[in-house]
């Protein structure tokens, strides 16, 4: 299916601009911050009732916000990449004056008194922070649900997910109410509600971005500390680089920013990338299988050298991430028992039974010391395989987007639900940097496939990904279907 001749940039309604196209236009006086931001929640009272995709509007504060940006740039002074842009941020962030719930009823008085890392280096770049998004409880499901905002809805079929953790960033993005939604990924919670709603998605290296999860005073997991990063959705390739750049700003707090992190070095021509179309979990439904060889052709005609191969480090770094995350994870489960939703309780439930079968219900200590032992050898592994490849191309997920709460159906459905998502789950173990960009329309949800590349290469895959989207088109913002 090609682009929809009624999608971006169809009309002059700016929150049907690019964020790109939002910045230029603040920039060079075409149109004022105040302008997009209130053509912003025009849209958002069109159609957030409907998706519930962001749980906090807040219209007077970015107003103003707005004017002091149309000031500033009134005024000749420089500007920030974001300068005028509407952003959402998802709630378990800090934001100050806003409280950071994590879709938790227990956590909806948590009012922040200083923003996060990557929440304080996009209000430095200029943006404008418009509203909060939706996330399931302790953002820990691939659906958006909780008992405290309710249930978030994908555009495209309300029938299916949106995506989680950042579905309500995808579901708003994909909609038309912000160009850029802020999200964070330890297990594809922003590649993968980038995928079900038909956007761009980037999870960045482990340090590009400094960014802070959970309470300022707190320990977090080694997990969170060392594969949990904060990555931008939007609908193009061209507004994700420049989410990028408005996320970079040094910050102490994060233990494992790489403060200025150059660039990878050059890969060597012609382009090589290696194509997986089944890592040995699940396989592939037509769907999926069909967007990968499209992928694989536009790449081809670009100049890439497009190899199959198979990666079996994939697989065991995805069986890894529950023993290393839902390990440290269950330290934090008499908490979840106490406040959680049952949503959240069940999808527990279901990620410790699974994995139980290749880890036991308890592992050790031992265990888990080995655990993170194998990992430094998977990462050199795959370091290793990128010598050759400077990108892989790989499925998001085995499936297009799940029917709503699928993971919590029966533990049966959890067991298929975590197999399709092995690629997706492989990478934060890993800690190279990944994207989900959308390649077309089928049965009338999004298809997209992953792109994962050398630490610190973003620019290459969002160049791979550049030429995917400019055969494929872009099929968003789109009206709730």
């Amino acid at each position: 299916m090609t682009a929809d001749t009624n999608a971006p940039g169809s009309t002059d309604e700016l929150w049907r601009w690019s964020a790109t196209r939002i910045a230029d236009g603040v920039a060079t006086g075409l149109i004022s911050s105040r302008e997009a931001v209130e053509s912003c929640l025009s849209r958002i009272e069109a159609v957030n009732p409907e998706l519930n995709a962001l749980v906090e509007v807040s219209g007077d504060e970015a107003l103003k916000a707005a004017d002091d940006a149309d000031r500033r740039t009134a005024s000749g002074a420089p500007l920030g990449p974001l300068h005028g842009v509407p952003v959402a941020i998802k709630v378990n962030s800090d934001q100050v004056g806003h409280a950071t719930t994590n879709g938790v009823v227990a956590f909806k008085d948590n009012t922040a008194t200083t923003d996060s890392p990557h929440v304080a280096s996009l209000r430095q770049s200029g943006a404008i922070l418009l509203a909060r998004s939706n996330t399931p409880a302790f953002s820990y499901r691939w659906f958006t649900n909780n008992d405290l905002h309710g249930r978030t809805l994908n555009p495209w079929d309300a029938t299916r997910t949106p995506g989680g953790s950042s579905g309500g960033a995808g579901s708003a993005v994909a909609s038309g109410m912000v160009p850029i939604g802020h999200g964070n990924d330890i297990g594809g919670s922003v590649r993968y509600p980038a995928y079900a709603c038909g956007v761009v998605g980037l999870r960045p290296t482990v340090g590009r971005v400094a960014g802070l999860y959970g309470p300022p005073d707190a320990d977090p997991a080694l997990s969170v500390q060392s594969m949990l990063v904060q990555g931008p959705l939007a609908r193009t390739v061209a507004d994700v680089r420049l989410a990028m750049r408005g996320l970079t700003a040094h910050d102490p707090r994060d233990p494992f920013h790489v403060p200025g992190a150059p660039a990878a070095a050059a890969a060597e021509r012609p382009l090589r990338v290696a194509l997986v179309r089944d890592h040995g979990v699940a396989t592939p439904t037509a769907a999926v299988d069909e967007a990968l060889t499209q992928a694989a052709g536009w790449l081809t005609e670009a100049g890439y050298v497009v190899e199959e191969v198979e990666l079996p480090l994939l697989a065991e770094a995805y069986r890894l991430w529950y023993l290393l995350c839902m390990e440290e994870f269950r330290q934090i489960m008499p908490l979840v028992e106490e406040v959680g939703d049952e949503g959240m309780k069940k999808a527990a439930e279901g990620y410790y039974a699974v994995s139980s079968e290749w880890w036991g219900t308890q592992p050790g200590l031992t265990d888990y010391m080995n655990g993170y032992a194998r990992r430094g050898t998977l990462i050199r592994m795959l370091g290793e395989f990128m010598e050759r490849y400077s990108t892989v191309l790989l499925p998001m997920s085995a499936e297009q987007a799940f029917e709503q709460d699928a993971d919590i159906a029966s533990i049966e459905s959890m067991r298929r639900v975590m197999a399709a998502q092995a690629s997706m789950m492989a990478v934060p173990v890993l800690g190279f940097p990944a994207l989900s960009v959308p390649t077309g329309v089928t049965d009338g949800l999004p298809a997209g496939v992953q792109l994962l590349g050398r630490r610190f290469d973003e620019d290459g895959i969002l160049d791979a990904a550049q030429v995917i989207e400019a055969r494929a088109g872009t099929f968003t913002p789109l009206d709730p279907r």
